[in-house]
């Protein structure tokens, strides 16, 4: 599965915020700091596999521990309407 922001959502930095946040038609996200770190490596090209291998060598955790965290995100952010795969 690769994961990519439904049509009209994107993940900017919001200047007068001062924080990154998922913009989508008539609402936004402001995501944590561990849901930023997943969601700067949905861009439309890496496969679920590849991006909780990133972050398991970015945190240096247990791939089993990432995976589970990663696929509930990316299952409520679909639930949303966020994100299509």
């Amino acid at each position: 599965m690769i994961p990519r922001f439904a049509p009209g959502v994107r993940l900017q930095h919001d200047r007068a915020r001062d924080r990154w946040v998922v913009m989508a038609p008539e609402r936004m996200f402001i995501p944590d700091e561990t849901a930023l770190a997943v969601l700067r490596l949905i861009d439309g090209e890496r496969d679920l596999a590849a991006i909780v291998d990133a972050l398991a060598a970015q945190f240096a955790a247990p791939r089993e521990v990432i995976a589970a965290d990663v696929e509930a995100m990316i299952a409520d952010l679909r639930a949303r309407g966020a994100l299509i795969a």
